[in-house]
């Protein structure tokens, strides 16, 4: 067997060993904190280290592998030599491409990589430039959103591990389709997180999900390095082209060089080395510019972040939902000044935070594909109280209406899974916590949670239920029929018009006009020689814009002095005139 160097970043105990397959070997500590040691190991040896006089044998922090679990010994791991195909593929930038969100254990029945592929010719005929995986990272149990990650380096092995990911991502590139992975370094599961048991992983602080990592106190530059290494792993090891970082407003950094403008840095490094774009997508609740401002301008240099505000505006407006943090959306005018500025919350207060938000973007600067526009995301029907979509409780007219603002904004465009043909399947929280006192507790949590907010508490699914699970997977039966089929075809033709028509792609909101009237309900958004012409009212009505129409949900009629639209439906128009404009 070949030697092979072992080493763990280990400052806590004053004795670490090795165990290889139940053989124990020595290790020497540095001085940085690190032990290390160098022993015969077979490719695909078993092994975990063992703290002081503690006999359990802990997973490698950097763990590759993890066959039988989080709580198991880890495995090593190298992609074979004829692993990858994709030696041709040069890659692209995310913004003002349309991207699909996906959790592996739902897209498909098998729930697994393997069966995730058998749909990729799928997406690239719905016309989606990238897929977006929700976590992938090893965690506790066999089935979950993935957020509740321990072993940061390693593939869940129910997905089919890091060889199944690794077969993915190489076949999305074989189809065109570039791929990003969501990454989650502002917190760690409750199930199986040893690493505080090796160094000071976690800070002072905490956040909603528990307690925060450990990025600016003291011993916090090898967890820094940590995350970055692991970051970059995605993208190096495993050909990704890009992350989506999970609520980074909850990373607390105090150090004057923040953890985010770090990673950019090094991805960009990374990037310039591989020949390819790299692409890091931010998830934020703060509505700061700084984010998605470049380095050289005093910004952290993220490509893009998602922005909730958008999805809000055009959710309340369409839905009528107001409740929480919707209350301060619903109105026409909120939507246009959202789509307009990028921003609604913009230095204004925010009801639901009970204080000022946010800070005006500068739009003659930053383009308006740095940031996501979408209608559902895995938060925004999973974090529901029943995981109800809005296909289960809008009219289709409605989420074509939905549909045509977000992919005709001048947004990078986001879409979650089955969103398209309008699923009729749920996305519930779910969870399989192997600790019956874990699994109680979240169980109890979910339902208490919601019962403060009016819900019965018997209407609340109990995540740890294998039913939750299974109610949530997506029906491929459905895409064939009736309002599914149309709806999938409407996204079809808007995704291939945003892709061929250059004013859908001019990226300056700046260039954008809204009309719009409350009273009647209709709603106008032009670009450049289109209109997305939007009547939410439940009758019809008349929208003052007149042109070509070359896609419309419902019977359109064009007049000399606009264009009659039915209740709860939308026309794309070319060539578009205004009142008063000749031909």
């Amino acid at each position: 067997m070949p030697e092979r160097e072992f080493a763990v970043w280990a400052p806590r105990p004053d004795l670490a060993r090795l165990d290889i397959d139940g053989t124990l070997h020595p290790m020497i500590r540095t001085g940085d904190g690190w032990w290390h040691t160098v022993v015969d190991a077979a490719p695909d040896a078993r092994y975990g280290f063992v703290l002081d006089d503690d006999p359990k044998v802990l997973p490698d922090p950097r763990s590759a592998r993890q066959p039988e679990g989080v709580h198991e010994r880890s495995q090593l791991w190298q992609p074979g030599t004829d692993s990858w195909t994709d030696e041709g593929w040069q890659g692209r930038s995310i913004e003002g491409c349309v991207i699909y969100e996906l959790h592996i254990g739902t897209f498909t029945a098998g729930g697994t990589f393997d069966s995730a592929i058998e749909k990729l010719d799928y997406l690239v005929d719905l016309g989606i430039d990238f897929v977006e995986l929700m976590p992938v990272n090893a965690f506790s149990g066999t089935h979950g959103w993935g957020y509740d990650g321990v072993l940061w380096y390693a593939v869940h092995e129910p997905y089919g591990g890091p060889d199944g990911l690794v077969g993915f991502v190489d076949a999305c590139h074989g189809r065109g389709l570039g791929v990003l992975i969501d990454a989650v370094f502002n917190h760690l599961g409750p199930s199986g997180n040893y690493l505080p048991k090796f160094g000071p992983y976690l800070s002072s602080v905490s956040n909603p999900w528990g307690e925060s990592i450990n990025i600016s106190d003291a011993g916090a530059d090898p967890v820094r390095r940590y995350i970055l290494d692991c970051a970059l792993r995605w993208m190096r090891d495993f050909h990704a082209d890009g992350l989506r970082l999970d609520a980074v407003h909850a990373l607390v950094d105090t150090t004057a060089y923040h953890i985010l403008e770090e990673l950019s840095a090094e991805t960009d490094s990374l990037a310039a080395e591989l020949g390819r774009p790299l692409s890091l997508v931010a998830e934020s609740d703060l509505n700061d510019p700084k984010l998605i401002t470049p380095r050289n301008r005093g910004g952290l240099g993220m490509t893009a972040q998602w922005d909730d505000d958008i999805h809000h505006a055009i959710h309340s407006a369409v839905s009528g939902e107001r409740q929480g943090y919707y209350h301060d959306f619903g109105t026409l005018e909120t939507l246009a000044q959202t789509l307009r500025h990028g921003y609604f919350h913009a230095g204004t207060y925010s009801s639901f935070r009970h204080r000022r938000h946010g800070r005006p973007l500068d739009t003659a600067t930053i383009p308006a594909t740095r940031l996501l526009a979408y209608t559902l995301t895995h938060d925004q029907v999973g974090n529901r109280a029943v995981g109800d979509r809005p296909s289960q409780n809008l009219t289709t007219g409605q989420l074509a209406i939905k549909a045509a603002l977000a992919l005709g904004s001048p947004y990078t465009a986001l879409l979650f899974m089955g969103e398209e043909w309008g699923s009729s399947s749920p996305f519930q929280f779910f969870s399989s916590h192997p600790e019956p006192e874990l699994a109680r507790a979240t169980a109890e949590g979910r339902k208490r949670e919601f019962a403060e907010h009016g819900w019965d508490a018997d209407e609340i699914p109990d995540p740890q239920n294998p039913a939750t699970f299974e109610r949530s997977k997506l029906n491929w039966d459905e895409i064939g029929d009736g309002d599914h089929a149309r709806l999938l075809s409407f996204y079809r033709q808007l995704i291939a018009l945003r892709r061929n028509e250059p004013d859908l792609r001019d990226p300056w909101l700046d260039h954008l006009r809204i009309d719009y009237d409350e009273h009647r309900q209709w709603f106008v958004m032009h670009r450049g020689g289109f209109a997305v012409a939007c009547n939410l009212g439940t009758g019809p009505d008349e929208v003052p814009a007149t042109g070509e129409v070359v896609l419309s949900w419902g019977d359109v009629a064009v007049g000399a002095a606009g264009t009659r639209l039915p209740g709860h439906s939308v026309a794309v128009l070319r060539g578009v005139r205004l009142p008063g404009q000749g031909p």
